[in-house]
């Protein structure tokens, strides 16, 4: 056995596939969700690196 994972270690609590799409409760889709929320805040930060900022307009912080 090497480093690299087999589809032994890739189960799930639920014995399913990790990456497979999943509706509900379920360790497939918090993982889904997760990786959902990284792109969006990274998004977001691009975003506001770029000079668009919600946020800075909502607390009126660029006055």
């Amino acid at each position: 056995m090497g480093p690299y994972p087999t589809d032994a270690t890739e189960k799930a609590y639920n014995g399913s596939d990790r990456n497979a799409v999943k509706f509900g409760f379920t360790p497939q889709s918090e993982l889904w969700q997760g990786r959902l929320a990284m792109i969006g805040f990274v998004a977001y930060l691009l975003w506001d690196l770029k000079g668009y900022s919600v946020l800075r307009d909502l607390l009126q912080l660029n006055q």
